[in-house]
């Protein structure tokens, strides 16, 4: 195997018993989370002695697909080595039935307001995935044309908004008691005379300003669905974005975290950095899919090596409202993370649709 030098090698420029080698490499740091030796490959069914891989181990270290975090220890993935792996050798799983059931009725829970379904995504991606989650609110850009809200069955309104680009988009948000057709109505046309042909973050200050001297002309419960219903598409822009992360403290439980806390450490100052982390998220916006962070190839997770797994989610007209994803060490459970993430996502968008 020649040395390739300036870049990474493509899996076609490695030979079967490299690539069986590396595969079996990756799969054993995924599982345990510790380098991986000659010796357990050779007792783990491989029919090489552990000198033939061993020295097979050196050649694709030389190719910057393996690494050894100490002179006599196993061999590790890079984060180049881990990047190979995800896209050439990586299979991915499906999402269980009674994992697809939780997830649904979670979020479709009676009651359920787009804040509250947000972070309960979240929460569910931190439990389900083992990892700590992220998701970022939507930012809204085009003008709008109409507004009405409208009363559902129980506790609950649906807020329906259509803009100028002719997409449309539900908020489910609870019913204030004591809510009648004509506050309903008084809440749409109030929002209508004041939104038509604006985007929402040029109207939203003035329209909040407004409501405290509109109260006397508008019915008490009918302001507070004004408000609700601004909260509701208010995503904000720039610092303004919510950004929710969940399940810190997993990050905590994962092998070998309390024997380097310092990279624990630096992963939660990368969190802290609410608007890099809105950036990352909003690059996903452009995918149609999964996407995937690996360690250095983010600025902003270059010193703690961690990855992240995002998806856009989006309205059934596939207009994309903003990203969820998980956040965690290199070694996570790609198979697993991936259509978890990818799921959520797809349920939260057909939650936002009503």
């Amino acid at each position: 195997m020649t040395q390739l030098f300036g870049r990474t090698p493509g899996l076609t420029e490695l030979d079967a018993r490299a690539r069986d080698i590396f595969k079996r490499v990756v799969e054993a740091y995924l599982e345990t989370g510790e380098p991986v030796g000659s010796r357990t490959l050779s007792r783990g069914g491989m029919a090489l002695s552990p000198a033939s891989i061993r020295n097979t181990m050196q050649d694709l270290a030389q190719l910057g697909l393996l690494d050894a975090p100490h002179t006599s220890a196993g061999r590790m993935p890079t984060h180049a080595g881990l990047r190979m792996f995800v896209d050439g050798f990586l299979e991915v799983g499906d999402v269980g039935q009674d994992e697809r059931q939780a997830i649904e009725a979670r979020l479709f829970a009676r009651g359920r307001s787009f804040e509250e379904a947000l972070a309960e995504a979240s929460s569910i991606l931190s439990g389900l995935a083992g990892g700590a989650s992220i998701v970022v609110t939507p930012v809204r850009e085009g003008g709008v044309k109409h507004v009405e809200f409208v009363a559902l069955g129980g506790d609950q309104a649906l807020a329906v908004m259509v803009f100028e680009d002719g997409t449309v988009e539900n908020r489910l948000m609870k019913r204030a008691a004591g809510m009648t057709p004509s506050a309903f109505q008084e809440a749409s046309n109030f929002l209508n005379s004041r939104l038509r042909g604006r985007t929402l973050s040029e109207a939203k200050d003035e329209v909040r300003a407004e409501l405290e001297t509109a109260r006397r002309q508008l019915d008490e419960t009918a302001a507070r669905l004004v408000e609700d219903g601004l909260a509701a598409w208010g995503g904000g822009e720039g610092d303004a974005r919510a950004l929710i992360v969940r399940g810190q403290a997993n990050l905590l439980g994962e092998p070998g975290a309390r024997e380097d806390l310092e990279r624990v450490r630096m992963l939660f100052d990368d969190l802290e950095q609410k608007g890099q982390l809105i950036g990352l998220l909003d690059d996903v916006r452009e995918a149609q899919g999964v996407r995937i962070f690996i360690g250095a190839e983010t600025r902003l997770f270059s010193l703690s090596g961690s990855s992240v797994i995002a998806a856009p989610y989006m309205t059934g007209q596939r207009k994309v409202l903003g990203a969820i994803g998980v956040i965690g060490p290199t070694r996570l459970n790609y198979a697993r993370v991936i259509p978890l993430v990818d799921y959520t996502a797809r349920v939260l968008g057909r939650m936002m649709d009503g």
